[in-house]
């Protein structure tokens, strides 16, 4: 099993593979044949994501895969680098698991769609971005990971573009998400310069600014971090729609129920509630932001349930339930109780996947 470590950039590429297949090549192929190679590549990865997982409940330390440098600049260097620890491993098998089965299911629901390889390569891209997201090894390539997603929830949503309310679904999705991610990218700009300003290393590896916050974070102050942990979190609000930033995440309904099932409900919202989880080490050195995380998911949920109790259409209550859980995982992660929080996240993937996937047949 050990043979995996090598070969984790696989279940990142597998996905990757599809999409560029079916986009470049797939308005050649039989139908068939294209659903064939969208499903198996994610399954794909689903086997490498198992075989990870079992090789890290075998021998606890993380698996880290470095595979070139990607920006290197003076004493600065940033890698092309892969990891997989619990956080990961629940991640990707989310990710690639229920990924699968919507992809599979996808197959008969868009049977009698004209841009049938155009559908399934935006999902492959989808996959394959979310997979970097939640495996970077530092928060750069976290990063490209992050703005891929919010690409591919546009042409996904905005996929029936002929409907100009589709249109603009996508549109104001896109935007609504540009906008919490310039507070992402302010705070991690912050971070890199506040830790490379006080001890003279400039990375952006997360295992190694939680060294270095470990050692330097009293010369730092509390204050400056707590600044950057609110900030990080603005990003989290726009990715996994928490009050002001969830308005994007009703409309984008108008995309078809499955991309509906895979973006809105298993993968691209949760994306905010793992990056808190992933830099829980700043959260726990900064309560003031931890504080705002958890009073923003409690005001989230409550305030998403309320409207969801008014709505008539069956996929927006499902949506304004997706907010509502969302922000009971902002409460957890924003209390200190990671687990909780990510084990919420996991069961919600299935549970309102399904939801999603069977509100046509309701």
């Amino acid at each position: 099993m050990a043979w995996i470590e090598n070969y984790l950039w696989l279940i990142v590429i597998l996905p990757f593979a599809g999409a560029a297949l079916n986009l470049f090549f797939g308005r050649y192929f039989p139908r068939a044949l294209t659903a064939t190679i969208a499903c198996l590549t994610v399954f794909g990865a689903f086997c490498l994501s198992v075989a990870a997982f079992l090789l890290l409940r075998e021998q606890k330390t993380p698996l880290v895969l470095n595979l070139y440098d990607w920006i290197s600049v003076g004493n600065f260097t940033a890698e092309v680098a892969f990891k997989a620890d619990q956080l990961t491993a629940i991640m990707i098998l989310v990710v690639s698991g229920v990924g699968f089965l919507i992809h599979l299911y996808s197959v008969g629901y868009m049977a009698e769609e004209k841009r049938f390889s155009r559908y399934f390569a935006y999902l492959n891209l989808f996959t394959g971005f979310m997979l970097i997201l939640v495996m970077a090894k530092n928060l750069l390539l976290m990063f490209v990971g992050w703005e891929g997603v919010g690409l591919c929830s546009y042409l996904l949503i905005g996929f029936w573009f002929e409907k100009r309310e589709n249109a603009v679904a996508g549109m104001k999705a896109f935007i609504v998400n540009r906008v919490g991610d310039f507070g992402f990218m302010i705070g991690f700009l912050m971070l890199f310069l506040a830790i490379g300003n006080t001890s003279g290393v400039w990375t952006v590896d997360v295992d190694e600014i939680k060294d270095l916050l470990e050692l330097k974070g009293a010369a730092i102050g509390g204050g400056l971090l707590g600044i950057v942990g609110i900030l990080l979190f603005v990003g989290a609000t726009g990715k996994s729609a928490q009050i002001p930033l969830y308005v994007w995440l009703p409309d984008a309904m108008a995309g078809p129920t499955p991309v509906s099932a895979l973006i809105h409900a298993a993968t691209m919202v949760t994306a905010g509630v793992y990056m808190v989880a992933r830099m829980n080490f700043l959260y726990v050195m900064a309560p003031s932001a931890m504080a705002v995380v958890a009073v923003i998911g409690a005001l989230t949920a409550i305030v998403a349930a309320t409207i969801g109790f008014a709505q008539n259409d069956i996929k927006k209550v499902l949506a304004y339930s997706t907010v509502s859980q969302l922000g009971f995982m902002f409460v957890g992660v924003g209390v200190g109780a990671f687990a909780a929080g990510i084990f919420h996240l996991m069961t919600h993937a299935f549970f309102k996947a399904c939801l999603f996937l069977g509100s046509g047949s309701v």
